[in-house]
This record gives structure tokens, sequence and C-alpha cells, in this order.
């Protein structure tokens, strides 16, 4: 029997695997969708029109010049450098207006807070700078280590949604990939110890070995089996003589769908189970045994034993990270994911669904997530692509 999302939580939180995580710091915001763009623009135009006009009507001792750095941070934090560049130009000639109204452009206090704005708004546009081009370090480095999934492989519709708990690097510990064998789709969804840049590293030894010998027709045990020593080798020489490696592993969940059958082979190394969706309802997939968390399996005589789920066309399958259901409201309570999953049962494409679900999970959580987060759909297709 499926368990509530809140059993399922407590039932994550009690696994020995993950007692060894780190607690995340706050996530950055996400970047603004348009109406915030247009508020931030709307704002920035009434503080540089609305400076000079005040100024007109003020005493002679009150000023206004440090106002109008106020859009030129917000233009630059939320619009790029470029825009952070115009309204800087802007907010200097909005000054200098000020300053031909009131006849004192040539005196001393106006001429410093002339260069004083011309000085904080040209850091701002060097900051905003750095900081878009650390954007695109990390959309490149996120394009190379977590490559896109194919929109469809075999008889298999994909999907995929990462959010990064640190907007600025944009790529993080959560995993996931795809794979073909010359009969069947295998898929690869995982969570490594840590977050962000640090963990880059352990995430990509996770996919290169997945990635070297997913495609090959040995059966799934001797896979996972293979994934393990490799993974270790990798952990560890990736932890070098810090003395950490029994400290860096990886929970996995790889699964196997068959072209020719109606089935989802899986093998759960400690990761939360997959969600099922059919005919409006959502079930968690509980493999029969939990194997350790890849990099971990030296430690117990480990065997890895398949548990197959029915699988035909037009079901989903709903596989995600512990970002999703350890992500917490303003109140302190978990994202119900098989709740939520099961409202959206009736959409059948997978990129809706995620779409959906994403914005599900951002709104619940005020749109501040605390750990990274992957979500990836699939649905079975008959022959001809349909559900």
């Amino acid at each position: 029997m499926a368990e509530s999302g809140e059993e399922t939580n407590r039932h994550t939180r009690r696994e020995g695997w993950r007692t060894g995580r780190r607690a995340l710091p706050p996530a950055a915001w996400p970047e603004p969708p348009g109406r915030a763009r247009l508020a931030v623009f709307l704002l920035s135009a009434a503080l540089i029109v609305g400076v000079p006009v005040a100024d007109a009507f003020l005493p002679g001792d009150i000023h206004l010049a440090h106002v109008l750095v106020v859009p030129v941070a917000l233009a630059a934090a939320f619009a790029g450098p470029r825009a952070g560049a115009v309204t800087a130009l802007l907010a200097v000639l909005a000054l200098t207006s000020a300053g031909l109204e009131r006849h004192t452009l040539g005196s001393e206090s106006v001429l410093v807070e002339v260069g004083s704005l011309v000085l904080l708004s040209v850091l701002l546009v060097i900051f905003a700078r750095l900081l878009a081009r650390t954007r695109r370090v990390s959309d490149v480095t996120q394009g190379v280590v977590l490559r896109p999934l194919p929109r469809r492989a075999g008889h298999l519709s994909i999907a995929a949604e990462y959010l990064a708990a640190e907007s600025a690097t944009r790529v993080g510990g959560d995993l996931y990939a795809v794979a073909r064998t010359s009969d069947a789709t295998r898929l690869l969804i995982g969570d490594v110890r840590g977050h962000g840049l640090e963990s880059v590293g352990d995430t990509e030894t996770v996919l290169g070995a997945f990635r070297a010998a997913a495609h090959r027709q040995d059966p799934l045990p001797e896979l996972v089996a293979w994934l393990e020593d490799s993974v270790r080798w990798g952990l560890a020489e990736h932890a070098g003589s810090g003395g950490d490696a029994g400290e860096r592993f990886a929970t996995a969940a790889i699964i196997e769908i068959p072209d020719g059958a109606p089935y989802v082979h899986l093998i759960n190394c400690g990761h939360p189970p997959p969600l099922r969706l059919r005919g409006g309802q959502a079930h968690y997939l509980q493999a029969q045994e939990s194997a350790p968390p890849l990099g971990l399996g030296g430690l117990a005589d480990s065997t890895y034993v398949v548990s197959s789920f029915d699988f035909a066309p037009g079901d989903r399958l709903l596989l995600y990270t512990d970002g999703v259901t350890e992500a917490r409201d303003r109140h302190g309570s978990f994202y119900p994911l098989l709740e939520r999953a099961r409202v959206r049962a009736a959409d059948h494409h997978p990129e809706p669904l995620l779409k959906a679900m994403t914005a599900d999970l951002l709104a619940h959580v005020s749109g501040r997530l605390r750990d990274d987060v992957a979500l990836v759909a699939l649905r079975r297709d008959t022959a001809d692509g349909t559900g």
C-alpha cells in the first residue's frame, strides 16, 4: 500500500544514509518574471523623474541625490549590466537637472553628489556584469555535467526540470540521465551529498559512471554493482587525502523500461520512491529491498534486487529528489507530493505536468528553495507515439 506524503517524509528523514547531510543555506531568489521586471522598470522611472521634480519644491538644505542609486541598483540586479548602465546615465542626468534648477550645479556639494552617484553606479554595473558572467559559466557547466534529456527515448516521452538552491550556480548535487540499450530505456536519478558547486565533481563522477555502462546489455543488478564500484572509487579519488571518503555518497534510483513489455524495473539505492500516475491516481513504487547509496555499498555485502511494476501505455512515472519532499512552507509543513501529484494525475503529457508541479512547489515555499530539486516525468506511449 502506498505511504502518505507525511509518512514518506518521516521515512526519508529516518534513513541512516541521510544522517550525514549538512544543513543547507537559504537559496537566492529566482529570477523575476515579466511582471516583476515591469514593476522594477516603473519604480526606477518614477524615482528618476520624481527626484528632480521633488527637489524643486524642497528646502535648500534637503537633497534627494542618494535616492537615485536605488533605480541603478534595481536595474543592474534584475535586468542586467546594460540596463544598469542606461539607468545610471539617466540618474546622473536627473541629478544634473536638479542642480540646474537650483542653480547649484557648480557647488562643491552637488559635484560630490554627482561624483558619488557615478562611482556607485560604475561599481553596481561591474558587479552585475560579473554576476551575469558567473551565470553564463554556470549554464555552460550545467550543460556539460547535467546534459538535457531527450524528449523521446524508445516508447517513452520524457521531460525534466532542475531547480538549483543556489540560483547563481544553476547546477548542484541532484542529477539525472537517460541511456538506451537495444531494447530498453534506462534512467538514473540521484542526489549526491552536498549541494551547489562543492558537489559538482561528485555529480560528474556518478553521471560519468552511468553513461559509460548503462548502454550495455548487462542485467540491471550487474549494472548497479558496476556503478557502485566505479562511484566508490571515483568519490575516493575526489576525497584525496582529506579523509572524508566515507562521507561521500549518492542516493540513486536506477530504472529500466523495456520496449516490448508493460513493466518498469527498479533498483533503489536509498532514494525516494518513484510515483506512478495512472487513471487519476498516484502511487509510490516501493522497492522490495532498498540497497545502500552508491559509494557505501562496500560497507555491507550488498545484493541488488530488482523490483518490477506494471507500466502500461498512458501510465506516467514521476522521479524526484528529496528537495521536493523536504521542501517546507513558511509554517514548516512539508510539500505534500502525493496529494499534489494526484491533483495533476490527469495531465497526460510530461512537460505540462512538470511545469505545473514545479510552479506548485515554488508557490508552496514562497519561491525560496533550501535544497536542489530535480524532477523527471515519463510517459509510456504506444508504438505510434500516443499515450
